[in-house]
């Protein structure tokens, strides 16, 4: 089958589909399936734009709303996953996936489906490694400090998707380029023929495996903002294998009435925008998705939003970290004092932003692009090889995604290792600010090499006089 495969699509469906429909009529066939890797904002009104952590200057309302309201039907069955320039308040509404509008499906914070006999699986948002180790603690009205964080990977999600196997079946890396923005003479969309078993159904499955893992990890749901870490046998934890069995897997069809298809029960739950009557102080409401509702009472499992609604209401726990958050954001570089609390004036720079054109990865980012990748344009063209390619690399996610001590390292420690802390000397001097004496009498050389921002932690002790040139 041929799948289409699309970088960060900033909500612009028209130009995407057109794209589609171009290719179609130069290539063999029509496309199958729209794969968006991230940034798709699904924006349906004014108050989703000021859920999105981004200036002012890039808050448009695009065309998905024209698919959410009805006025327009996606052309082909396009899933996708969510990056860091969302509507978060609507995507937090289907934290299992589901349908955001009629033939778009979101698959969640993290999630596995089948299409065709292909099992697609994917997991939202970017890794931060000061909010990894959290659970799902944040709803609107976000603050200052949880409309960036509410994108950010937790590690109860990789947990789960570590538990997926291949159930024996040959594991094959599907190889593309497509982390371009929708723009002119950009390589934004790629289309790659895919190996499907046909006789395998034309609609969207769930996979059984990922929903006996669902219920199995029920227990883990956490939304705290409190750190925390996943079962793993180390002697500490009584179970720490919840991969499905053959037990659980029966139990979840027998939950779903040995019916695997995924319910088209896509329904509007917010306001849709009206380009003649713009409200923009349209209010910030947490929402039950009638949607997540039904999947999580069929499955029997937790929904996490009305967890958290449960926990507002006792312990206002939106809010309960927000000063925890911005402490250790700032640890990690980020500057929270670009952002209010309304989110009204965004600077013009967001740290989460992964920018193209810049000549170093961006290090906190979960996928990386690598150089000397050729990707072929889809622009017009008489050539129908020119929606195909050969492929030189492949992105890899890393194999662990573990909180590293650099994260903390600027944080001084007291005698009794509590942060925060000073050391003094005898005369009340505050050690920590004195300069470490050299242990060599070699002379410095005039001119010190710059030191990249992911290396300092091993240069941490340096002379006072050195500070400008290792930052």
């Amino acid at each position: 089958m041929r799948v289409a495969v699309a970088g960060c699509c900033h909500g612009e469906l028209d130009k995407i589909y057109e794209t589609l429909a171009l290719a179609e009529r130069r290539g063999p066939g029509p496309v199958d399936l729209l794969l968006c890797c991230g940034d798709f904002q699904a924006v349906r009104n004014e108050a989703d734009l000021r859920c999105m952590a981004v200036p002012p200057k890039y808050r448009h309302m695009q065309t998905f709303y024209r698919y959410y309201s009805g006025e327009k039907k996606a052309p082909v069955l396009t899933l996708f996953i969510g990056g860091n320039h969302e509507a978060s308040n609507h995507l937090q509404e289907l934290p299992y996936g589901g349908w955001v509008a009629p033939n778009i499906y979101y698959l969640g914070l993290a999630g596995v489906v089948k299409y065709r006999g292909v099992r697609i699986g994917g997991i939202s948002g970017i890794f931060k490694s000061h909010d990894y180790r959290k659970g799902h603690f944040e709803c609107p009205p976000y603050s200052s400090s949880t409309i960036r964080s509410i994108y950010h990977v937790r590690n109860i999600e990789v947990y789960k998707l570590k538990q997926a196997k291949d159930k024996g079946q040959t594991a094959r890396a599907t190889k593309f380029l497509a982390l371009d923005k929708c723009l002119p003479h950009r390589d934004f969309l790629q289309i790659l023929e895919i190996e499907h078993d046909p006789s395998a159904p034309d609609y969207l499955e769930y996979d059984i495996e990922w929903l006996t893992i669902l219920r199995a990890t029920d227990d883990l749901i956490n939304v705290t903002g409190r750190l925390w870490t996943m079962p793993e046998n180390n002697g500490l934890h009584a179970r720490w294998d919840y991969s499905a069995t053959e037990e659980g897997m029966k139990g979840v069809l027998e939950k779903l009435n040995h019916d695997l298809k995924v319910p088209c029960n896509f329904s509007v739950t917010a306001a849709c925008y009206d380009p003649s009557k713009p409200q923009t102080q349209m209010q910030l409401i947490h929402r039950i998705n009638p949607q997540t509702t039904e999947f999580c009472a069929q499955l029997g499992i937790t929904d996490i939003n009305v967890r958290l609604q449960k926990s507002k209401e006792e312990h206002h726990v939106c809010g309960e970290y927000e000063e925890q958050d911005d402490v250790e954001s700032n640890d990690s570089g980020e500057d929270r004092s670009e952002y209010n609390t309304d989110t009204s004036a965004l600077s013009s720079i967001n740290p989460d932003e992964i920018m193209l054109d810049e000549e170093e990865e961006d290090e906190d980012s979960i996928v990386s692009a690598h150089s000397g990748m050729n990707t072929p344009s889809v622009e017009p063209s008489d050539q129908a090889s020119e929606f195909s390619a050969s492929f030189s690399d492949v992105r890899i996610l890393p194999g662990s995604m573990i909180v590293s001590s650099d994260d903390t390292v600027d944080s001084t420690v007291d005698r009794e290792g509590k942060p925060g802390g000073t050391v003094e000397s005898g005369n009340g001097e505050d050690l920590t600010k004195v300069p470490l004496k050299r242990l060599s009498d070699e002379h410095e050389p005039e001119q010190r090499k710059k030191i990249k921002r992911r290396n300092q932690a091993i240069y941490a002790a340096v002379d006072d006089d050195d500070d400008d040139d290792a930052a």
